[in-house]
């Protein structure tokens, strides 16, 4: 396994001085994010290391001549809308953009990309599924033609609640990925498996590795730390960030030796991408940093 970090804690940081960080401190590779330059929605999303708005082959070769100095890889190129709102323009927009992201990784020789599948959070799972079957099948095809993979990421997006009470991602849980992955089979098709988000639904977090093997193309390194005693007082139909808070990797939940266990077991020699979504940490540049640092030499012991 390769040890990395998603970039979007770095904001402040141009694409070289993230990739010269990571080089510093011994990563191997970064998940880059390549949202669309602008104002963000939320926390963690807007953020803008590569623009691949107009991404051409001179670009890739600048962004591989940096990475290789460094002797640093891109682990995936990142991008997180919700392709399934109900905003059509919104919509539109975004997947226009997915697709500029796809090209980026080819172009970089990269071929992986991360993501989320999309809800509309309004609707039922079943009243969504027409509209993910007319917006992922050409997509994937669009992938599948470039040789990208694709990496959902399993996070449920119900934690505000602007989110509630559906979620704004179809692909939370083993149930639905198993019937996404029958909707499309495509091997171009698969998890970027953040365990973090099994744990607060009360999901065996290491169980669906056996089964969805042949479909983790990426994996988030973030843990996750419940409130017992809130969860007794408000219970699961709270929003979620009322009874859990988002940890570094050893200060929650998750038993990271049986997880990287049984990823080892699996043969999964992926990029495992440390997550930085622990507000105890957020103080600084200099804290973010240092939660990269600590999160690497907890999760060293574990993968090398």
């Amino acid at each position: 396994m390769n040890l990395g970090f998603v970039s979007a804690i770095l904001p402040d940081l141009s694409f070289e001085e993230v990739i010269q960080f990571a080089s510093e401190t011994g990563f191997s590779c970064v998940e880059i994010m390549c949202w669309p330059k602008g104002k963000a929605e939320r926390r963690y999303a807007g953020i803008t290391h590569i623009d691949v708005t107009n991404f051409k082959q001179a670009d890739a070769d600048r962004v591989r001549a940096i990475l290789k100095e460094a002797q640093v890889d891109i682990s995936a190129l990142g991008y997180y809308p919700n392709y399934l709102t109900p905003d059509k323009q919104e919509a539109k927009t975004v997947t226009a953009h997915f697709k500029k992201v796809i090209n980026a990784a080819a172009l970089l020789g990269i071929g992986r990309v991360t993501t989320f599948i999309g809800r509309d959070w309004t609707k039922s799972i079943d009243d969504n599924w027409p509209l993910f079957k007319k917006v992922w099948k050409p997509l994937v095809r669009f992938a599948e033609a470039r040789q990208v993979y694709i990496g959902i990421e399993n996070c449920p997006m119900l934690y505000t609640n602007d989110e509630w009470p559906g979620g704004k991602n179809l692909a939370y849980c083993p149930q639905l990925w198993r019937r996404i992955f029958e909707e499309i089979p495509s091997n171009y098709f698969g998890l970027n498996y953040d365990p973090s988000h099994l744990v607060w639904q009360q999901i065996d977090c290491v169980k669906p590795l056996w089964e969805f093997k042949d479909r983790i193309v990426h994996a988030h390194a973030k843990d996750v730390r419940l409130d017992r005693d809130r969860l007794n007082d408000v219970g699961i139909l709270a929003t979620p960030l009322e009874y859990h808070t988002p940890k570094l990797p050893g200060l929650g939940e998750i038993d990271w030796g049986r997880f990287c266990s049984v990823l080892s077991d699996i043969g999964y020699d992926g990029p495992l991408c440390i997550e930085v979504e622990d507000s105890a940490y957020q103080a600084s540049l200099e804290t973010r940093k240092a939660a990269l640092r600590q999160s690497a030499r907890f999760l060293r012991q574990y993968i090398g």
